[in-house]
């Protein structure tokens, strides 16, 4: 596969001249932050500073999905209250020194966070181009250079100049019309001893199962798949991965996802049953997450 050619096409659409505006205000910036990564990804300037330039750009970079971030006293209150599913994988961290890569990253949120543990390098992988947009805008303030953003897929993993000691593939299996496939890309790209931390939207149901929705799940057209416990972990294991651990089950609620002024647009609450919450709107039950860790 020729990465390269694959950047240069990726490249090419997001410096295109419909982007063009918003990229040259984010390189415009030269503001001196200081950075705290909790909960809220907190960004910090000298307020005499002019911050309407920010709040332009981060407006102009709607929907927000991951986060939340405040920018001084600008708080980007994204639809995923996302420090819940980092709080959940934190206990289970050690990435001093490791090489990591984050595929699915959307705007980067996880990884900044990542920036406490001490990794030696962090890779992004998204071919979005909007989250990609949002990455920059953050990173020219955060100045993190350890963290890279490749709009690159899954896919495109085994084929990357290096392998990865630790590999966060979160929610992006449903998203594959073939997890098994995609499950051994993960492994591949690995080094020696190294791990994967995933979660998925799982069905809580006893046996070796799969719901693969006709058209929709939760309101979503591109999920193929959303798993049993047993299933999810016969996946893994016919991917020849080991140790599988499940690290945490929990109800995707409306704390965790929610709309909010930054998105323009549904979120969970419009993707239940308004008649009984236990299901989506297409009557499947309704979303829950595990969180496993498994090895090679």
């Amino acid at each position: 596969m020729d990465l390269e050619k694959i950047r240069n096409l990726k490249q090419k659409e997001l410096f295109s001249e419909r982007n063009s505006d918003i990229l040259e205000k984010i390189d415009s910036l030269d503001f001196q932050c200081l950075c705290e990564f909790d909960d809220k990804v907190k960004i910090k300037f000298d307020d005499s500073k002019d911050k309407n330039i920010i709040e332009k750009i981060a407006k102009g970079l709607k929907p927000w999905r991951k986060g939340p971030f405040e920018i001084n006293n600008i708080f980007i209150d994204t639809e995923w209250q996302s420090f819940i599913k980092f709080n959940i994988l934190k206990p289970h961290l050690n990435l001093k020194d490791k090489l990591v890569a984050d595929v699915g990253c959307n705007n980067g949120y996880y990884m900044f966070r990542m920036l406490d543990f001490k990794p030696k390098k962090i890779v992004g992988f998204d071919p979005s181009i909007h989250t990609a947009m949002q990455f920059k805008f953050l990173n020219k303030l955060i100045k993190s250079d350890i963290i890279s953003y490749e709009l690159l897929g899954v896919e495109h993993l085994p084929y990357f100049e290096h392998k990865f000691d630790t590999i966060f593939c979160l929610g992006v299996i449903y998203h594959r019309s073939d997890p098994i496939k995609m499950l051994k890309e993960l492994k591949q790209s690995l080094n020696k001893n190294g791990e994967v931390f995933l979660d998925t939207m799982y069905i809580d149901m006893q046996g070796d199962f799969v719901l693969s929705p006709k058209t929709t799940y939760s309101k979503i057209p591109n999920i193929y798949f959303v798993p049993s416990l047993q299933a999810l972990q016969n996946w893994c294991e016919r991917a020849k991965f080991k140790d599988f651990e499940i690290l945490a089950t929990k109800e995707t609620d409306t704390n965790e996802q929610r709309k909010t002024e930054w998105i323009n647009g549904e979120s969970l609450e419009n993707f239940l049953d308004p008649n009984d919450n236990s299901k989506t709107i297409e009557g499947y039950p309704a979303p829950k997450r595990v969180y496993i860790k498994i090895k090679i």
